[in-house]
């Protein structure tokens, strides 16, 4: 009986230090992943510098990295009345996306019923009424739909990725509102052309309320598009749920051209998504 005993209290003494050790192993690389976060980086220039304040600000990409994935509502509509609505998931840990459209009057607007796209991090799909498509020129959009949404949700976290380039170009005042501006382009292995950004940050809050952008892979590159940003508070992130945007000038001028409308709503993280959900 003895000796049931006291192999009995070693293996409790065994348990405890084993779960002891994990703890300290998990609670170690918590905090080097902390001290990593915590790290400054060594900034290209003043517009490096005030993006990463910007990203400390809104909720860096270790915030969504936390967080997992998200499920939320994307609404696009043009002055037109035209109308795009899908449901979007995302998992952050390698940027994972797929979206169904109950409403595609924008998106392959020629066929009829739901349609679903997805990225699985290495395959491309599109699915209508069930059923796979392969047209190249519908999978087109696909990529550019997948690629496009999942960034415009993320970007300002991903605007301190290490292919950005960052140049400041000064301040400015639009109305009551003082602004530095920072430039915005992207490092790419075959020097093709990319989107760039011009990032008017409010000196007041540190948050982007307005940028100029390009679209690279239209060919819209010689005359931007402005944004404008309304923030919601969404579990400790500020996120840009209300968007909208029109063609402009370099110099952020506003014509009388009705806008392009976009909103993100029911937003909810941590959805326990796996990359069964991508397939």
């Amino acid at each position: 009986m003895k000796i049931k005993i006291i192999t009995g209290i070693l293996s409790l003494v065994l348990m405890s230090c084993g779960n002891n050790e994990k703890t300290k192993i998990e609670n170690q690389e918590v905090k080097e992943a902390q001290e990593a976060q915590e790290v400054t980086p060594d900034f290209q220039n003043e517009g490096h510098e005030l993006v990463y304040n910007m990203v400390q600000k809104v909720g860096d990409y270790s915030e969504l990295m936390r967080k997992k994935d998200v499920i939320y509502t994307y609404t696009y509509q043009t002055p037109d009345g035209k109308k795009d609505v899908s449901v979007e998931k995302y998992m952050f840990d390698g940027e994972l996306s797929c979206g169904a459209y109950t409403t595609h009057e924008r998106t392959l607007p020629d066929l009829e019923g739901t349609i679903e796209q997805g990225y699985d991090g290495k395959n491309y799909w599109l699915r209508h009424n069930g059923n796979e498509l392969e047209d190249e020129a519908q999978m087109k959009r696909v990529v550019f739909n997948r690629h496009t949404n999942f960034y415009w949700f993320a970007m300002m976290q991903k605007l301190m990725d290490d292919s950005v380039k960052y140049e400041y170009k000064g301040e400015k005042q639009i109305d009551d509102k003082a602004y530095e501006i920072v430039k915005v382009s992207f490092i790419t292995e075959d020097n093709r052309p990319t989107d760039i950004y011009q990032l008017y940050i409010n000196k007041e809050t540190a948050m982007v309320d307005q940028f100029l952008f390009t679209v690279a892979d239209f060919g819209k590159m010689e005359t931007p598009f402005l944004m404008e940003l309304d923030y919601e508070n969404v579990d400790g992130l500020l996120l840009p749920t209300k968007r909208k945007y029109k063609a402009s000038t370099w110099d952020a001028e506003v014509t009388d051209a009705p806008w392009i409308q976009v909103t993100w709503s029911d937003i909810k993280f941590d959805n326990n998504l796996s990359i069964k959900d991508f397939k």
